[in-house]
């Protein structure tokens, strides 16, 4: 892993590039929001938080979680990680 991002960086990554954090890890989705197969909109939805709850009560395969380590760019600085800002719950459509 590449370095320690603090929570203000990631929330500034939500308009030409795409962070977010699951497990604590920082993610760039940005090369990956034309296929992801639940669409775009779900990952901006998220984009700058704690995407944690959310991927899990999707309930993703192995595969998925597999893939979605060769995004990971660094890990949350720990002096953030008790103030995360999670993205409000998806509602279905």
């Amino acid at each position: 892993m590449a370095e320690q991002s603090d929570e203000a960086e990631i929330q500034k990554q939500t308009t030409l590039e795409l962070w977010l954090i699951l497990h604590h890890k920082v993610y760039d989705l940005t090369k990956f929001l034309e296929e992801h197969p639940g669409g775009e909109e779900v990952l901006r939805e998220q984009a700058g938080g704690d995407a944690t709850e959310n991927f899990e009560d999707v309930g993703h395969s192995t595969d998925a979680r597999e893939m979605s380590k060769t995004y990971i760019i660094g890990e949350l600085h720990p002096d953030d990680r008790p103030k995360l800002n999670k993205p409000p719950p998806r509602h279905p459509a």
